[in-house]
């Protein structure tokens, strides 16, 4: 009986037959709007026109002529894309009915654009931010690249506790080590101790920035299901809680939106696109979305 391929290589046999296939049929090739953004050769400078992107001005150019002037690029035929991954406690956490978590989402999801992206001669590389460190897997192309990110993810220990999380390492790995202009995909349920907001903007200014944000529909609302345990995904810490009290209800929704609406406002400031991805969302239906949404954006900047 033949041995059975590797846990990286079934995963992205499911993946290919589950999702890469189908996207191929609903984005027919159009994965441009997901990934393509400005390149990063300069092919000239002209004046600014209302709706231009105010981050491509040039500020010495502006400076000497008193008048607005932006860059253009002209677009590679390949890109660099880098993953920047945050799979910190509290990613484990998952509570739809087939027990998918956070951390599932992502491994799909990454592995989904890495496959992609290399497919079409682009490559990638990652840092993986778990418990309080972040480890850089180096840029390479092909599907080698893709198994070999796969192996890393999938052999991440689910730890019950850690030092709180702080995005900023990961964001600050990100800008010592991506030198070229990239496309950088940063995907995390933004569960963090504050301070990552300026060294997002930093980020933004010198790549183009998707940020994919982890979602379980029960850290939004909680169901009246009576007296549960609630653990703190980051530091391990319990706490027993009434859900039959519609009041406790009521302020755990209200500090949710509260929660969301600030993640919204730092990426909006950052200028950054930021897309929702639930444990509940079908994946095809979501990149889909992400192609969509972001095809919309640009047309309208």
């Amino acid at each position: 009986m033949p041995a059975s391929p590797p846990a990286p290589e079934r995963v992205l046999q499911r993946l290919d037959w589950e999702v890469v296939r189908k996207l191929d049929g609903l984005l027919q090739g159009e994965y441009r709007s997901l990934f393509r953004g400005p390149g990063v050769d300069l092919a000239g400078l002209r004046e600014y026109q209302p709706g231009d992107d105010t981050r491509y001005i040039d500020w010495n150019v502006t400076a000497r002529t008193t008048i607005p002037y932006v860059r253009e690029f002209q677009e590679d035929r390949e890109i660099t894309a880098w993953f920047l991954l945050d799979m910190s406690p509290s990613v484990d956490f998952g509570t739809v009915a087939d027990g998918r978590l956070k951390r599932t989402v992502l491994v799909d999801f990454v592995a989904t654009l890495a496959r992609v992206l290399t497919r079409r001669g682009n490559r990638i590389g990652a840092i993986v931010y778990g418990t309080g460190t972040a480890e850089t897997i180096p840029v390479a192309s092909g599907r080698p690249a893709v198994l070999r990110l796969l192996e890393r993810l999938l052999a991440q220990p689910m730890l019950t506790s850690a030092p709180p999380t702080d995005l900023a390492d990961l964001l600050e790995n990100g800008l010592r080590t991506i030198r070229r202009r990239s496309l950088v995909v940063i995907v995390s349920d933004f569960i963090s101790a504050p301070g990552w907001e300026g060294r997002l903007h930093l980020l933004n200014q010198r790549h183009e920035l998707l940020a994919v944000r982890l979602v379980d529909p029960r850290e939004l609302t909680l169901p009246d299901v009576g007296v549960v345990v609630i653990a703190d995904a980051e530091t391990g810490e319990q706490l027993e809680v009434d859900t039959g009290d519609r009041r406790f209800r009521e302020r755990f929704a209200a500090a949710a939106v509260e929660r969301e609406a600030a993640t919204g406002a730092a990426l909006r400031h950052a200028g950054v696109d930021g897309v929702t991805l639930s444990t509940e969302d079908d994946l095809v239906r979501a990149i889909v979305r992400m192609a969509t949404e972001r095809r919309r954006r640009r047309t309208h900047a």
